[in-house]
């Protein structure tokens, strides 16, 4: 065994001064080995073929970085191998195939560039290392190897090749080829000259090495005791969670392709630290996995359903408070209050966020939203106002039907044990809408139900309640979701149906019964030209007068909104339609007298006022949900005992007209009535339309109005109507519905009306003209009612009389005198 060499020089080995060189990729090649290399890129090949034509010398030196094409002189290191090129061969292809013989590690001077690399080199000279320290590292070099190649890392040809070399510095670089040992390590132990320092990083190098293959040895042997040696797939499943326990605390392993997407697109979402940690632990969960196992299904529906969803994803607010009104009147007719709670919505964000911009409020106060409830009769505007709201403020909108929905895991979400789950309504809406601020419809919100299955209008709590809808939980996703942003629209055509509780975080915006005067303007702006456009018809060839649109919305539709009335005129347009394109005519004007033939007889009758003052017939008036409507009490007195009702009268109703009896008795002597008379008769009290359920304390002051007409054979005003609750100590208390009602009157041609005074703010509600028509009666207590109510007022009970029941119509006419005065 060699252990001292005496530096060479170039002259020694015949080294030219210059000679081209071929750069490679990925490998080095080391002193006396005869390599076969293979040339693609045209400055190897130039490389090739001017060495073929000088002395047959080149360079073969590593890059530093491999993925570079056009490697250059400052990409390569400045340490490489002299060879003698041996035999070059040409491929069809346009490679070249060159067999070369390295002979001398060599310092390189200068890279010269051209059509190829030139490069002045120095051989490097091998100084003398001590011969006891040479012996005892070849010997531990090559009881380290015989270890190594044991583990079958290395083929046997080459293990015999490398065996069978006596001299240990070829043995070391032979090995140093062999092993896959990185780049840098390999070039390292180029560089190397002096031999007993190349074989102590070998040494190292060969110490890792067999530390990686004794890991590997054991990981098999975890495996091998914990599977079938026949189930294959249930093996490769064991061996990569022995690898991943191998490497916790390191480095993670490389992961299948699809586990490495989604951690890709999750850390882009830039989700907050305990819901990224959590959807972290399911993509490892995946990535160790097999891809066909059925929770891998599961869990790859869950993370794709997480990097959907628009975790920090905001549609840009449009905060010109005039452009979305003009918005909101282009799309909707009337509407003043919903419309300014949106312009004031609009002008506060406005302000909030030029605050923030000033750093006076966090981002978070800039984007909560308000929750807000539309209660109202159906087809009044409620859902299709909510569409114009998120237009107006330039967000998304998203509608989520809740009519009938009966599960808590239609809010909440199923829970992912269970098969076919699926995340709740909300979290499916905002996938849909693509953006964590949208405008969302919670619609028919107090038609819920409930069932073993829960309760939806519960789950609605913390979804509705600013305090805490940030850190919202479906049970499907499992981590907190920020709903601050939304800004929430429920709707609701009975608001005592919902629940106190979810009330309660709501902010509520009342829609009342459009009056005739809205649904004429609704009919000409919006319903008559949509109807034009979907049955085929051009604006000139029909055309619709104000009063056949009057005839039509009060004589064939009965309803507090206008989808009825749009149902009527398309039935008249296709009917037009069809005389045209037969060419029975080119164009029709619909007058109210043409509307039988189209339409057929008027469906709808409203109620008139009586003719004539009568006694015993007060006018009431009432409220339903699709407007509001005038009705008869009728009072009849005979012989007999006890009070009579009829006419389908609720139990609150019935309590009325008891009432209103106890306090006629209770001031008996004051009216002038005999309380004897009262005892020795049956009074019966009907209100026609027997057929309609009729309910509600409001019908007091009519009730005790007609008792004591017919009980004092004083007339009842037929121009007056009334409405509010009476007590038995004579107050006249509030009701609701006042705009709905004064509307009724007004159309059955009502003049004067009686309220309770506490409803007097609710005379703003009523527009200008039709409060100016009207003559408006506010009353404290029933003597204020009957003293406008009855022919004569108070001082015609003040008056003693006889048995005026029995006096003729002719004289009590006679007896009739103006309006009371105002209470």
């Amino acid at each position: 065994m060699p252990t001292d060499k005496t530096p060479s020089t170039n002259a020694a080995l015949n080294l030219p001064k210059i000679v081209p060189v071929c750069p490679v990729r990925g490998s080095v090649i080391y002193p006396t080995m005869v390599q076969h290399i293979d040339a693609s890129r045209s400055i190897s090949i130039n490389a090739i073929e001017a060495a073929m034509n000088a002395e047959k010398v080149i360079l073969i030196v590593s890059q530093k970085d491999k993925d570079v094409d056009d490697p250059k002189g400052a990409d390569l290191y400045d340490t490489g191998t002299a060879c003698n090129v041996l035999r070059v061969r040409k491929n069809p292809d346009g490679t070249v195939q060159m067999l070369v013989s390295a002979v001398a590690r060599v310092k390189v001077g200068k890279y010269t560039e051209g059509d190829y690399l030139r490069a002045s080199i120095t051989e490097l000279p091998i100084p003398a290392d001590d011969p006891v320290q040479l012996q005892a590292l070849s010997r531990e070099l090559r009881e380290r190897f015989e270890v190594i190649a044991n583990n079958g890392k290395i083929s046997s040809e080459s293990v015999q090749t490398i065996n069978g070399k006596d001299d240990v510095g070829e043995m070391a670089d032979h090995i140093a080829f062999n092993l896959d040992f990185k780049l840098e390590d390999k070039q390292a132990l180029l560089e190397a000259v002096r031999l007993t320092d190349r074989i102590r990083m070998l040494l190292t190098l060969l110490d890792t090495e067999q530390e990686v293959q004794a890991v590997q040895a054991k990981i098999r042997a975890q495996v091998k005791d914990e599977i079938d040696k026949n189930q294959r797939e249930y093996y490769l499943r064991e061996q990569m969670k022995v690898i991943q326990k191998e490497l916790q605390g390191g480095e993670d392993g490389e992961e299948g392709d699809e586990a490495e997407q989604f951690r890709t697109k999750i850390d882009a979402l830039e989700l907050k630290p305990d819901v990224k940690k959590e959807i972290d632990r399911e993509v490892n969960r995946l990535a160790r996995m097999h891809p066909d196992a059925a929770e891998a299904s599961v869990i790859r529906t869950y993370l794709t359903w997480v990097t959907e969803l628009p975790w920090n994803t905001r549609s840009e607010d449009r905060l010109d408070v005039e452009e979305a009104s003009q918005v909101l009147d282009e799309d909707h007719y009337g509407l003043e209050k919903v419309k300014d709670r949106v312009l004031e919505f609009l002008a506060v964000r406005r302000l909030r966020k030029e605050r923030a911009e000033r750093g006076e409020l966090s981002a978070e106060d800039v984007n909560k939203g308000p929750i807000l409830v539309f209660t109202g009769p159906p087809g009044v505007g409620k859902t299709s106002i909510a569409q114009s709201i998120a237009k107006a403020l330039g967000r998304q909108y998203v509608r989520i039907a809740l009519g009938g929905a009966r599960d808590e895991s239609d809010i909440r979400g199923h829970r992912r044990t269970y098969i076919g789950a699926m995340p709740g309504r909300l979290i499916q809406g905002l996938r849909t809408a693509g953006t964590k601020n949208p405008v969302i419809l919670l619609d028919e919100v107090d038609k819920l139900g409930s069932s073993y299955q829960g309760d939806p209008s519960a789950a609605l709590l913390e979804v509705l309640d600013p305090a805490q809808n940030q850190n919202f939980t479906d049970h499907y996703l499992g981590v907190a979701f920020d709903l601050s942003e939304v800004m929430f629209i429920a709707t609701a055509n009975y608001p005592e149906q919902i629940p106190a509780a979810l009330m309660d975080r709501m902010e509520v915006i009342d829609f009342s019964s459009y009056i005739e005067q809205e649904k004429l303007e609704i009919a000409k702006r919006y319903l008559m030209p949509r109807q034009l456009t979907q049955n085929g018809l051009k604006p000139n060839q029909i055309s619709f007068t104000d009063a056949a649109l009057e005839r039509l919305i009060s004589h064939y539709t009965r309803e507090a909104g206008v989808r009825n009335l749009e149902r009527e005129i398309g039935t008249v347009a296709r009917k037009v339609a069809r005389r045209i394109a037969t060419g029975d005519v080119k164009r029709v004007k619909v007058t109210d007298k043409e509307l039988e033939r189209y339409l057929g007889q008027a469906r709808h009758t409203p109620e008139t006022e009586n003719r004539e003052d009568m006694v015993g017939v007060s006018t009431g008036m009432f409220y339903t949900p699709v407007g509001g409507d005038i009705l008869f009490v009728e009072t009849s007195i005979m012989p007999g005992k006890g009070l009579v009702l009829t006419g389908q009268l609720g139990d609150v109703m019935k309590e009325s007209a008891r009432a209103a009896l106890t306090y006629i008795k209770s001031n008996a002597e004051r009216f002038h009535i005999d309380r004897a008379r009262i005892e020795d008769s049956e009074i019966h009290v009907h209100v026609p339309a027997g057929a309609i359920p009729k309910e509600g304390p409001s019908a007091g002051g009519a009730m005790v109005t007609s008792l004591i007409s017919a009980l004092t054979g004083i007339p009842a005003r037929h121009d007056v109507a009334m409405t509010g609750e009476m007590t038995l100590t004579g107050r006249y208390l509030p009701i609701g519905g006042l705009k709905e009602k004064v509307l009724g009157a007004r159309r059955a041609g009502i003049k004067h009306i009686i309220m309770p005074k506490a409803n007097e703010p609710d005379l703003r509600d009523i527009p200008t003209h039709l409060r100016s028509s009207v003559r408006f009666h506010p009353a404290e207590t029933v003597d204020q009612v009957l003293d406008v109510a009855l022919v004569g007022g108070l001082k015609a009970l003040e008056t003693p009389r006889g048995n005026e029941a029995a006096t003729p119509p002719a004289k009590r006419r006679a007896a009739r005198r103006g309006p009371g005065a105002s209470a």
